[in-house]
Formats: C-alpha cells, sequence, structure tokens
C-alpha cells in the first residue's frame, strides 16, 4: 500500500476522532446546561440547553463514523477467521485474502454509490436540518471520501505486492 494512502487513512481517523471530541465537548456543555437549569429552577431562573444540539451530533456522527473505516482497513483490523486460515495452505490463504479485499472494495464502492444518489436527492430536495437549518448534503461528502478511500486501500492490498499481506 503506498505511503499516500496509509496517511490519508491516518488523517481520515484523526479528523473523525476530532469530530467525536467536539460532539463529546458539545454533549458535556449541553448536559452541564441541563445541570445548571436543574438549580436554577429551585431559585425561579432558567438554563437553557444548546439548541440544534441533536442536529449537530446527527450530523457530526454520520460524518465520523465512516472516517475511520479507511483507516482500519489500512491497518488490517476487520474481522477474519485466524483459526481456520492458519491452518490452510499460504496460496489458499492468499486466494482467500484476494477474494475478501475484492469484495471488500465491491461493497465499498457500492456504498460509495448509493450515497452519491443520497446526497443529490437530498440536495435537490433542499433538506435541511430542523433546528439549525443546515443543509444536510454536505455531510455526505466526508463518507463518500471514506468509502472511496476504503475502495483504494483494499484494491491497493489486493493488487500489492506480497509484503502488504
Amino acid at each position: 500500500m503506498s505511503m499516500v494512502l496509509r496517511r490519508l487513512a491516518d488523517g481520515f481517523a484523526l479528523l473523525g476522532g476530532l469530530i467525536l471530541l467536539a460532539i463529546v465537548a458539545v454533549t458535556t456543555t449541553n448536559t452541564f446546561a441541563f445541570i445548571l437549569d436543574r438549580v436554577a429552577g429551585i431559585f425561579g431562573a432558567d438554563v437553557a440547553g444548546l439548541p440544534g444540539y441533536e442536529d449537530f451530533v446527527q450530523l457530526a456522527i454520520s460524518c465520523a463514523a465512516l472516517m475511520f473505516f479507511p483507516y482500519c482497513q489500512a491497518n488490517r483490523g476487520h474481522v477474519s477467521v485466524e483459526l481456520l486460515m492458519d491452518r490452510m495452505p499460504r496460496a489458499l490463504q492468499r486466494a482467500i485474502d484476494f477474494l475478501w479485499l475484492a469484495v471488500t472494495v465491491a461493497v465499498a464502492l457500492f456504498l460509495a454509490y448509493w450515497m452519491v444518489f443520497g446526497m443529490l436527492e437530498v440536495r435537490s430536495d433542499q433538506v435541511v436540518t430542523s433546528v439549525l437549518g443546515w443543509p444536510t448534503w454536505p455531510f455526505y461528502i466526508p463518507g463518500l471520501l471514506s468509502m472511496i478511500l476504503w475502495a483504494l486501500i483494499a484494491a491497493s492490498q489486493a493488487f500489492g505486492d506480497v509484503a502488504d499481506a
């Protein structure tokens, strides 16, 4: 696998992690506001939570969740049954590995293909979040890029040299 693909996978995972940290920060802030509201209620005051919190979390999770797939593939972190594979002849191991990498490429491209249609439909329908009013279609882009990167990494592993396996 090329160093460029590995660095892209690392970058996507780091960006996904930063998005998750933002979700944690916003969730903590919103929870703290609810706690303050309970305390302030004793004194007849109100403290509002963050407006659009659910909108933000929904959109941020939709980006972050898929951004870890390329990293996982680059590190061969997906589930495999080593117990059986270790006992098979090396040639059969390589053939099965190639088959599953090809299936992974197909699945990632299939998901990317349908994400394009989903994004175009959401964009043409001008779908926006209920509270914040943010358009939702741009939040498809990180997932779409993640699926493409995932496919590229799996293809690189399938067609790369034996040292990558």
